[in-house]
C-alpha cells in the first residue's frame, strides 16, 4: 500500500502548518534510478532536521505550456508519480499549476513568497541548471545567495546521485523510441509501465472476440506507440486486496484503422472476463511486436490482433511465466 503521503494541490492550499520543510524541486518525470537516490538523501536530511520531506513539481510542466507541440513526451502523469513517490516514503507532493501568470512572477517573488514564505524550506535541493521567474534570470546561483540570507542550505541534485544513477528522463525517452525495453528498466530500476482510469471505448474488440480495456493516454505525446506483449496489474476485490497480475496484448497509438482521433492505449487481457470500468490498471510494456499502421480493412485488422495475441502469449510465457494461483 505504500506510506502516507500528502498532496498539495495548487499553492493557494498551503497553510501554516506546511511551513518548514526539506525540498527538492523538479520534473521527476519517470522517478527513474536518479531521482529515486536524490529522494532518499531527502528522506535522510529530512529526518535529520526534524521536518517533512517535500517536492515541488509543476502542472502541467512549463514547456508543455510554452512549446506543446514540442514538449517532451510525458514518462508519466501526475498520478503515477504520486504513486511512485509514496512508495519511496516521500512525505509531501507539492503540485503547483503552471501557466504563464505563474511564469511572470519575478524570481525574488518566488523565492520569498513561496519557498521562504509559504514553505519555510530548511534544505533545497535543485538541479545546477533550474530556472525560474520571468525571464528564467532566476538560477542556483541566485538560490543560494538567498539561502545565505534566508538560512537554507542549497544543494545540486547531482551531488546526491550515485555515479551508477547519472540517468536522464531524455535517455529513457531515446531507449522506449529504440524499443530497448531492456535499458529502460535499468534505468527505472522497474519494468516501464503506463497507468490509467479504463473508460468506455468503442466496443469493436468484443465483437470479434478480443474485448479491450481502454486507458487515455492524458498526454502531449506519448513516449511510446505500437503494439507490445504486457503484464497487466487489476485491482483486487477490496482495496485491501494485492492486484492481480495477467498476460496481455496492447496497442498504443490513434488506432488509424478505425478512424482513431485521441490516442489511447488498448488492452486486451488474456484469460479474463471480469467488470473493469472505472478501475486503474497498470500496463507493463514487456516486448514490442510491431508497429502501429492502418489495415484495408477492419477484418484484415482482426487477423493481425489474432496474430499478435499469439506472439504476445507464447513470448510471455517463455519470458514472464506467472505464478498459477
Amino acid at each position: 500500500m505504500g506510506f502516507p503521503l500528502e498532496l498539495v494541490r495548487g499553492l493557494q492550499n498551503l497553510h501554516s502548518r506546511h511551513v518548514g520543510c526539506v525540498l527538492t524541486i523538479g520534473k521527476f518525470d519517470g522517478v527513474h534510478l536518479g531521482h529515486q537516490a536524490v529522494i532518499r538523501k531527502v528522506l535522510i536530511k529530512a529526518r535529520e532536521l526534524g521536518v517533512p520531506s517535500s517536492v515541488l513539481l509543476f502542472e502541467p510542466q512549463p514547456e508543455e505550456v510554452f512549446s506543446p507541440d514540442t514538449a517532451p513526451a510525458r514518462l508519466t502523469k501526475l498520478r503515477e508519480k504520486y504513486l511512485l513517490l509514496r512508495e519511496l516514503g516521500l512525505e509531501r507532493l507539492i503540485c503547483a499549476k503552471f501557466d504563464k501568470k505563474f511564469a511572470s512572477q519575478t524570481a525574488e517573488h518566488f523565492i520569498e513568497e513561496l519557498l521562504v514564505g509559504k514553505l519555510g524550506v530548511k534544505y533545497l535541493v535543485v538541479g545546477d541548471d533550474f530556472r525560474f521567474g520571468k525571464g528564467r534570470v532566476g538560477n542556483f546561483a541566485m538560490l543560494q545567495q538567498a539561502g545565505a540570507r534566508f538560512g537554507f542550505e542549497v544543494v545540486d541534485t547531482r551531488s546526491l546521485m550515485l555515479a551508477e544513477c547519472r540517468v536522464s528522463s531524455s535517455a529513457i525517452r531515446t531507449a522506449l523510441a529504440n524499443d530497448d525495453l531492456k535499458t529502460v528498466a535499468s534505468y527505472l530500476g522497474r519494468q516501464y509501465s503506463i497507468s490509467g482510469k479504463v473508460i468506455h471505448g468503442q466496443k469493436r474488440g468484443r465483437g470479434i472476440g478480443f474485448p479491450t480495456a481502454n486507458l487515455p493516454l492524458h498526454r502531449c505525446r506519448s513516449p511510446v506507440s505500437g503494439v507490445y506483449a504486457v503484464v497487466v496489474s487489476v485491482p483486487g476485490r477490496t482495496p485491501q486486496d494485492k492486484p492481480i497480475t495477467y498476460h496481455g496484448v496492447a496497442n498504443i497509438g490513434h488506432r488509424p484503422t478505425v478512424n482513431g482521433t485521441k490516442p489511447q492505449l488498448e488492452v486486451h487481457i488474456f484469460d479474463f472476463e471480469d467488470w473493469l470500468y472505472g478501475k486503474n490498471l497498470s500496463v507493463e510494456l514487456r516486448h514490442k511486436i510491431r508497429e502501429e499502421k492502418k489495415f484495408v480493412s477492419f477484418e484484415a485488422l482482426k487477423d493481425q490482433i489474432a496474430l499478435d495475441a499469439g506472439t504476445a502469449k507464447t513470448w510471455l510465457e517463455q519470458h514472464v511465466p506467472l505464478l498459477k494461483l
